[in-house]
């Protein structure tokens, strides 16, 4: 591997390496997952240093990278975890509504007043959220992130973890609807 005049190798790891970590962390929620991936994208990025255009920063690049890296984790996560529709559709029937189609007394929504006061808070606010995340199945967790804080299109993310368009809904509702019963006895 030659590196190339716009790459800098040498300096990954101190320029990016925090940066990327932290990009991981927030979205596998395992610290030595998120360690190992970094590790794989600079791995990752000396194989392919011949393939950088410059068309983009180092760091876009590398975020690119770790972006596909993070992508195979879910989808071999959700591979082992990946249900038949109508069995996930009638866990969310029975968990959250009763048989005549309504909500269950226990299960439904309370109101959910979000104010913003200060950083303190929101500090506060995103451990709490990112506590409730960690408690998500896998599958859920993947879907979740890819569409709430990677702003991935949704046939997209179907595409990337092999579900269905119905499944991915199902899934997506039921991460919300457990991440607000989770805030709501958390942090209301």
């Amino acid at each position: 591997m030659l590196a190339t005049p716009l790459l800098n190798p040498h300096k990954w790891v101190e320029n990016h390496a925090d940066y990327l970590y932290a990009y991981a962390i927030s979205r596998v929620n395992d610290e030595e997952q998120a360690r190992d991936l970094v590790q794989d994208v600079f791995l990752a990025a000396l194989q392919r240093a011949d393939k950088f255009e410059g068309k983009s920063t180092e760091r876009t690049w590398l975020t690119a990278i770790l972006k596909n890296k993070i992508i195979d984790v879910y989808r071999k996560k959700s591979s082992a975890l990946n249900k038949p529709e109508d069995i996930v559709e009638e866990q969310v029937r029975q968990d959250f509504f009763a048989e005549d189609g309504h909500w269950r007394e226990d299960t439904y929504p309370r109101e959910f007043v979000a104010e913003q006061q200060d950083a303190l808070h929101d500090k506060e606010f995103n451990s709490v959220l990112q506590q409730c995340m960690q408690k998500l199945p896998a599958l859920w967790l993947a879907v979740f992130t890819m569409k709430h804080m990677e702003d991935q299109a949704s046939n997209v993310i179907c595409t990337e973890l092999k579900l269905s368009d119905s499944n991915f809904w199902v899934i997506i509702h039921r991460a919300k609807l457990n991440l607000r019963a989770c805030l709501q006895k958390n942090w209301i």
